[in-house]
């Protein structure tokens, strides 16, 4: 209720100062005192002049627009509709993992202003836990070139980070989300800038009780007549049980530039989330005789120091997370009190320290050189509470508890150095040398040869090359975890080929016009896979050779049809067979040649972008194509396959400005054409809704 009356309190001052506004001169940002949405174009650069940190590279860049396009989004939202790797979601708000190129969440790598985040545990990130207001730049780098920031993406990395806010003064920024199913989201940031110190401060809190109705076609209720005869059937309407959440993360960061090139940072990031667990549709229990839910705390801090001179770059990184899971699964056993069934407990701690170095001879040589260290401990306990009838008490319960985990700690040693070389303005060639410790298991040393080469400079087309090994390790739980734990296991390991083309044309105040093609080409040995075993537990072994090969899309226009109309539209598209090359387990293994669980064929996305003056309208689309559930690619059955679904989502924004704030309204619709859907089998995936967005900034002093 508070939140609704704030709401309409900032409605009734923008229709109070309405009559107040200004008319000054127009600037060049999002937010001026004519405010529009339709920005100068850009000429495009010369691409023989590319950076030479890129040299061969198949990345993709996320801009600021797509990634604070509002507050309820999530990377996991960005990521969906701005690229074509495949996002896993467990339904609203919970667990979302990303994978790129067919292989498995745990082959993605991902950095927080260069410290590896991904769980030292389970070998993911949970992209649902990473608000999009928080990063401020974040790039994909598919294949070989995530050998360039980190070893074990096997699959490619995702490098996430926060940069300055470049305020002069105070500022502030206030955004209030309403939406469906009781849905509140808000956004707070404070800043405070000088030509020395950049100070930020960024709040987001979520909650929601997220009881969304869905129809459920694993449920199909008959309709009877007079004499119970059968004349129809239907699928019901259910509701998302046991869903609810509330999530608070707090962002504070500190920059300081000195006069003689050095630059000081921090980045302090605390983390508090409690969610439930939502039930299955298959599930029919009354979510009152049972609870489950997940809590966490995480912290992660990284502090940082980077020198600058007209031929070399020096730095060093510190850091530390701490993180802290609960899991809890209550149920009724029928005597009218709750008895806890599981109680799990997760704390990681982990140590962070980096020194890197950059030297350049000329403009066609470029060394650089890193060393990194993670040191990790890890304790992790599962208190099983197995019911068993007491024979000295009639009609109660006696309960046996079994504490099963591990308390391992591991240390993660990670060394790279490169040559760039340009010996011509249309040639690039890179080698870059890793290698790795974990525990006291070394990897050979990863090679990485990357070229490129400027085919026409009229069009800036390319052609990109490159080849790479790489290694990953066992997860701590694919180790240690009780029951089931696999400490024999070996480390995966394969090649990674990619070759492609890209070009760019524009006309500075008209137009531009990008596009890249790329193939590909992995395959990986050793794939570390969880079975099932005769004891009843799943155990992870190494069983599989993983082929996987394909296409990737990508294309992006920006249009200036007049002075107030601009039209601009990036798409992406993906064909990616990750097939199972390995020996049969068994004479009627049938997995061998087939694509891997969960893994969809082709995926694509696009979104467009239409101006006007200060109105804007985004749509934002997204297919994939069908999934398997059983490694034999069964098509037959409603529990073995998921069905490809599209989902389009729009958005419509208008721009205000008043003498004391800038102000906009958005309305965001989900799920625009009510599809039915699932990302993960009897996950539930909400169909229309909507939610509402009030931005406003304050007009304090000089803003740049």
């Amino acid at each position: 209720m508070k939140k609704l009356l704030l709401c309409t309190l900032i409605f009734a001052c923008a229709a109070t100062a309405r009559g107040q506004q200004k008319q000054q001169s127009r600037s060049n940002g999002w937010w001026n005192d004519n405010p529009s949405f339709v920005v100068p174009i850009g000429e495009v650069g010369i691409t023989a002049r590319r950076p030479m940190k890129e040299i061969g590279m198949q990345q993709t860049r996320l801009d600021t627009v797509a990634l604070h396009e509002n507050i309820a989004l999530s990377m996991a939202d960005v990521l969906t509709f701005n690229t074509s790797i495949f996002v896993k979601q467990y339904g609203r708000a919970t667990l979302s993992t990303v994978a790129f190129r067919g292989t498995s969440p745990s082959h993605t790598q991902v950095t927080w202003n260069g410290m590896r985040i991904n769980s030292p545990m389970l070998g993911m990130t949970d992209f649902s836990m990473i608000p999009a207001y928080f990063i401020d730049d974040a790039a994909l780098l598919h294949g070989t070139s995530s050998v360039n920031v980190t070893g074990g993406g096997l699959g490619g990395a995702v490098t996430l980070a926060t940069r300055p806010a470049d305020a002069r003064g105070f500022g502030m920024q206030y955004v209030q989300g309403i939406g469906s199913f009781s849905t509140f989201d808000e956004f707070l940031r404070l800043t405070w800038g000088n030509d020395r110190w950049q100070l930020s401060t960024r709040v987001v809190c979520s909650s929601s009780p997220n009881d969304f109705k869905y129809r459920n076609h694993n449920k199909k209720l008959n309709i009877l007549d007079e004499n119970y005869h059968i004349i129809a059937s239907y699928y019901p309407l259910d509701r998302n049980k046991s869903g609810a959440y509330h999530d608070l993360h707090v962002l504070q960061e500190a920059y300081y530039n000195t006069d003689r090139g050095d630059r000081l940072a921090l980045q302090a990031w605390y983390i508090h989330s409690k969610r439930g667990l939502p039930m299955l549709d298959v599930n029919y229990r009354d979510e009152n005789v049972y609870s489950n839910q997940q809590r966490e705390e995480t912290f992660r801090g990284v502090v940082s120091w980077e020198r600058l001179r007209k031929h070399f770059k020096v730095g060093a990184h510190a850091g530390y997370i701490h993180t802290w899971q609960a899991y809890d699964f209550e149920q009724d056993l029928g005597n009218g009190r709750m008895e806890q069934m599981i109680r799990s407990r997760s704390t990681i701690n982990t140590l962070y320290g980096s020194a890197e170095g950059e030297y350049y001879i000329g403009r066609k040589w470029l060394f650089t050189a890193n060393v990194s260290l993670h040191q990790h401990f890890v304790r992790s306990q599962d208190k099983n509470v197995i019911p068993r009838k007491n024979p000295n008490t009639q009609g109660q319960g006696n309960n046996k508890q079994v504490v099963v985990g591990y308390d391992q700690g591991r240390v993660e040693l990670t060394g790279y150095v490169s040559a760039k070389w340009m010996p011509t303005e249309r040639l690039g060639l890179s080698l870059a040398l890793r290698e790795e410790m974990y525990g006291d298991d070394w990897t050979p040393i990863v090679p990485a040869f990357f070229a490129d080469f400027v085919l026409s400079k009229k069009g800036n087309v390319v052609a990109k090359a490159s080849i790479s090994r790489n290694y990953r390790f066992p997860t701590l739980n694919d180790l240690y975890f009780q029951p089931g734990g696999n400490d024999s296991l070996r480390r995966e390991h394969g090649f990674t080929y990619d070759a492609g083309l890209s070009f760019s044309v524009g006309r500075e105040g008209k137009y531009t016009l990008h596009g890249e093609a790329t193939w590909f080409d992995s395959r990986i040995e050793d794939w570390i896979l969880w079975l099932p075993t005769i004891k009843g537990f799943w155990t992870p072994v190494n069983i599989k050779e993983v082929h996987s090969y394909g296409v990737e899309l990508k294309a992006g226009l920006e249009a200036m049809l007049s002075p107030n109309w601009q039209v601009g539209a990036d798409g992406s598209f993906s064909w990616t067979p990750a097939i199972n090359r390995g020996e049969p387990l068994s004479e009627n293994d049938r997995s061998v040649g087939k694509q891997l669980v969960y893994i969809p064929e082709y995926s694509a996305s696009l979104t467009g972008r239409l101006a006007y003056k200060s109105w804007r309208l985004v749509y934002k689309w997204c297919y994939y194509s069908e999934r398997f559930t059983t490694s034999d690619n069964d098509r037959f059955s409603n529990i073995t396959r998921i069905t490809p679904y599209y989902m389009s989502d729009a958005s419509l924004e208008k721009l205000f400005t008043f003498s004391w704030a800038y102000f906009s309204v958005k309305l965001s619709v989900k799920n625009l054409l009510n599809e039915e859907y699932q990302s993960v089998l009897s996950r539930p995936m909400p169909r229309m809704n909507f939610e509402v967005f009030l931005d406003i900034k304050p007009r304090w002093g000089k803003r740049k």
